[in-house]
């Protein structure tokens, strides 16, 4: 269901083309698309109370620069967290570039306002020894055989290969199998419809040629490999809820989630040796900085492991 924006029709028409372009050009996925309305319509609706009436093109164009650290003082009143606020001016700066390539509009001040700066969130990956049980347990967690085969080969895939949980659910038969033979890579679709080939270990390849084989259900190649008890596409939701009882039969943190899978393919591999530029292609990050954050989880792990056994540490 569509938002109503406090705006005039003009400025909603434009809003319209420009959620066309996130959709069909730049390919965001509907939840991203969803939060990119909600942040924008939130913002008109401090305009439209701002100005005292909603705002039309010309009033967008007028805006200054102490219009929009009102907006950002009116979220930090209602206590919205900084990574809240620092998303939704980049919401607002995705929009007005938008405009203004499209000679709707131009305000140059939303790119003088600053962002709020936000804490570094470093990823949080599991040990080995918690991520080889993890993927080990959830075999015994169905009762039905083929099931836990299934859930076995996913989150090899997870922890094996360095997928997203999405990545691994939109993988169709053809991708990982000829036959039910599981080739050593595979081509795997990530954000922005970005392609990368990722090595598969023989255990993953195992993992999944055991699930196919012992799957009820005709899983033709253009069909997705993963699916759930009555043979439509596996969910995600699926697989998190199995990491839900995996922690709480391990004791494990909130943080250790399927996504906590890749975070420790990741992190594994930089302890292992592995160069961040290999690490980077292999998680299919568009940007190395992004990769550099298992830098400072592996240099974590290390003041840990120094705090709890160098004798000087416990003086």
């Amino acid at each position: 269901m569509a938002l109503e924006f406090t705006a005039e029709p003009a400025v909603v028409a434009v809003i319209d083309d420009w959620r066309s372009w996130l959709a069909h050009e730049r390919r965001v996925s509907p939840h991203t698309l969803d939060g990119y309305e909600r942040d924008l319509g939130k913002f008109l609706d401090f305009i439209a109370t701002h100005l005292g009436f909603p705002p039309g093109l010309q009033d967008l164009e007028s805006l200054a620069p102490h219009d929009f650290r009102g907006y950002l003082a009116s979220r930090h009143a209602q206590g919205l967290a900084r990574t809240s606020t620092a998303r939704a001016m980049s919401t607002l700066r995705n929009f007005f570039k938008f405009t203004e390539r499209q000679g709707v509009l131009e305000n140059a001040a939303v790119g003088a306002v600053k962002t709020p700066k936000i804490p570094k969130s470093v990823p949080k990956a599991l040990t080995m020894e918690d991520a080889l049980v993890a993927v080990d347990m959830v075999r015994d967690l169905s009762d039905e055989a083929w099931i836990g085969k299934r859930d076995t080969a996913v989150l090899m895939l997870l922890y094996g290969c360095g997928l997203r949980i999405g990545e691994a659910m939109g993988l169709t038969r053809g991708q990982v199998s000829d036959g039910n033979k599981t080739g050593d890579t595979i081509v795997v679709t990530g954000k922005g419809d970005k392609q990368r080939l990722v090595p598969v270990l023989p255990i993953v390849a195992q993992a999944i040629e055991d699930y196919i084989k012992s799957c009820p259900y005709d899983l033709p190649d253009d069909g997705p490999v993963f699916v759930g008890k009555r043979g439509k596409r596996l969910s995600a939701r699926i697989i998190q809820r199995q990491m839900t009882e995996i922690r709480a039969m391990l004791g494990l943190p909130e943080t250790a989630t399927p996504h906590a899978l890749r975070h420790s393919f990741a992190t594994h591999l930089l302890a292992g040796g592995g160069d961040l530029r290999t690490i980077q292609e292999l998680l299919g990050h568009a940007s190395l900085s992004t990769t550099q954050r298992y830098t400072e989880v592996d240099a974590e792990r290390l003041k840990t492991v120094y705090d709890g056994a160098h004798p000087r540490a416990r003086r």
